[in-house]
């Protein structure tokens, strides 16, 4: 196995579970692997692949997903095809066509045409051997990405089953909560399975959560202070995606944008600007992202709160693929709540969901909203909140991200924790938010005076403070369950399960305020350059552990990969990956044999770049 890593990938070891995992499919058993992203998922089914006998099917949601792996893989010296919407009739027919004569070891399909009288056809006299399911998750409709087309799975394995023939069966995803994980084993099939998480904590990225006043402001601020690296920037609108790529393009930043309201030319256009290189920065919606390979993103910034963590980790996980640092910062604002509560509330439903189970999802949906939102306003370790939130359970700070390296106070805001109860008491737990504010501030809101608030024990008790300051304290009496938000239309705040802990008098309700340097409020990176120094995340293998020599050599090899890529028409990350280029540089190898040390440099690779790459960095030496 390890043989098949060096010839093929170019890697001497496995990375953690991957090996357990491809020891499972070659005994025979099925497996399911939740691993994070940029853990190495694809090599768990690839390397069974070429030791087994047979063709392996990758059943994959996403065309880019496809045509990335592929592409990489005929670069290593796999013979892969993938078979999906974006090719014509013909070309269908021809890849099946040459599927028949065992042309390709590994075939990747879209979920819907396992369900198709060609693919039957060709399942009639095909030896499978291994069927792969990536980004499985598409499975449950409990996931965030629930596909119907994921539904054939089993029945085609079950197909095979009955001509004496079952296949090994392995999924993969990269976060799943315990129904999620439970529904991928019932509804494809797994038996027995070989069930591994190998954890979801990704050392590599940092974690950061902003406030500022002005998001465009701080948007640009980041990007210019990040120039020339590769970046995406999440919108939760296609209005936000138009508004930022238009402020930032003004600026003389080369970005592209992506979203649902873009043809499918224009969006596939953009999208190769950006894996290409020719545009480091794109603008997108949600609509982006599942299954894109590229391994140097360096920072995914959220110009909005997504509506759940396993959305915000899969779309943050695109940073730092190849392993080096990469940041992800989100920037927050109270009204992200309300809008995402809005975006569940009327987004479309399948036909076949009953109303009560309609009711089920959006619950389901709410909840997760709130966890995103306690992510957004705590104080706490960032990494620390994502990994309990998946089940691994820490009670360490990860010493690096935005909240372990800002500089807190703690303010005990007992008694203005109660003066908020006795509001939404005085109230009738009848009213949100806004209106909470508007009483303890003594607002002269029109609303106010009508309902006769203006009277109440509470109006004005509290309009010395911020309304931030409040809002904090309304967010630390929600987390510790003191007030709950109800799920209705206009979701108004009423006493919890906790509301007893106030009557303890050892109780104390706290809250942090930062003194601080936001990630971007300087333009430069703000606490990033703490991470480990010059903004790299702790652990990771970045281009600050250059010299300016080494650095130098970098920037030649890049621009060599660029002209490579530009001559086979693939993304430079398929030629070599940052990180390699970066052990290039340290290692400065002399010879072709001391090439193939190189991580990422396999046989293959070798034959097709090694002499070239050599030569930029003999003649760098020579130079020095």
């Amino acid at each position: 196995m390890k043989h098949l890593l060096k010839q093929y990938f170019g890697y001497d070891d496995f990375r953690p579970g991957q090996k357990k995992l491809i020891d499972s499919i070659m005994a025979g058993r099925d497996v399911l692997g939740i691993m994070p992203t940029g853990a190495g998922k694809s090599i768990c089914y690839q390397i069974p692949a070429l030791a087994m006998q047979g063709t392996t099917i990758v059943v994959s949601p996403l065309i880019s997903l496809m045509k990335d792996q592929v592409t990489a893989l005929n670069q290593a010296g796999v013979h892969a095809a993938y078979i999906n919407s974006s090719l014509t009739e013909s070309q269908i027919s021809m890849a099946f066509a040459n599927a028949k004569k065992n042309t390709y070891k590994i075939i990747y399909i879209a979920p819907e045409r396992l369900d198709t009288q060609q693919f039957y056809d060709y399942s009639e006299t095909a030896d499978v051997t291994l069927v792969a399911v990536d980004e499985a998750h598409c499975v449950s409709q409990w996931g965030q990405d629930f596909r119907p087309g994921y539904l054939n799975v089993a029945a085609f394995v079950t197909r095979l089953e009955e001509k004496g023939k079952r296949p090994v069966l392995c999924a993969f995803t990269a976060t799943a909560t315990k129904e999620v994980k439970d529904d991928m084993v019932c509804m494809l099939g797994l038996r027995d399975p070989n069930i591994l998480v190998t954890g979801f904590d990704r050392e590599n990225l940092y974690f950061a959560v902003e406030r500022p006043k002005d998001k465009m402001e701080a948007a640009l601020r980041y990007v210019t202070g990040h120039e020339g690296e590769s970046g995406i920037i999440y919108c939760n609108t296609r209005n936000g995606v138009e508004d930022v790529c238009e402020m930032l393009v003004a600026h003389g930043v080369p970005a592209a944008k992506y979203h649902a309201g873009m043809s499918n030319q224009e969006r596939m256009e953009n999208q190769d600007d950006f894996l290409y290189d020719r545009k480091p920065v794109i603008v997108a919606t949600n609509a982006f992202g599942m299954g894109i390979d590229k391994s140097n993103v360096r920072y995914v910034l959220h110009y909005n709160m997504p509506q759940s963590m396993e959305n915000y980790y899969q779309e943050a996980g695109r940073a730092g693929r190849d392993g080096g640092a990469a940041h992800c910062v989100l920037l927050y604002a109270p009204k992200d709540t309300a809008t995402n509560r809005f975006l569940l509330e009327n987004k479309e439903t399948k036909k076949e969901i009953t109303e009560e189970e309609r009711k089920e999802i959006l619950e389901r949906d709410l909840q997760r909203l709130k966890v995103m939102t306690f992510y957004s306003t705590t104080k706490e370790c960032l990494r620390k909140y994502i990994l309990n939130y998946f089940g691994e359970t820490t009670h360490m700070d990860c010493h690096n991200c935005g909240n372990c390296d800002a500089d807190f106070e703690k303010h005990d805001v007992t008694q203005l924790g109660r003066q908020v109860v006795n509001c939404v008491y005085e109230v009738r737990q009848r009213f949100g938010i806004n209106m909470i504010l508007g009483v303890l501030r003594g607002s002269k809101n029109a609303k106010i005076i009508r309902y006769g608030f203006d009277r109440l024990k509470t109006y004005g008790k509290l309009a010395d403070y911020a309304e931030p300051t409040l809002r904090q304290v309304i967010d630390a009496l929600l987390q510790e369950e003191i007030l709950i938000q109800t799920a209705d239309q206009y979701p108004v705040l009423c006493l919890g399960k906790g509301y007893a802990k106030l009557k303890d008098e050892e109780f104390l309700l706290m809250i942090k305020t930062e003194v601080r340097k936001n990630v971007t409020g300087d333009g430069a990176g703000g606490e990033a350059e703490k991470a480990g120094g010059n903004g790299q995340a702790k652990g990771a293998l970045g281009k600050s552990a250059l010299d300016d020599a080494g650095f130098a050599l970098f920037e030649k090899l890049r621009q060599k990969r660029l002209a490579l890529a530009k001559e086979e028409r693939v993304p430079p990350y398929i030629v070599f990956s940052d990180k390699a280029l970066i052990d290039m540089c340290q290692k400065h190898p002399r010879t072709l044999e001391e090439m193939l040390g190189v991580s990422g440099v396999g046989a293959s690779k070798l034959e097709k770049y090694g002499k070239v790459f050599l030569e930029v960095i003999l003649e760098a030496k020579k130079g020095t």
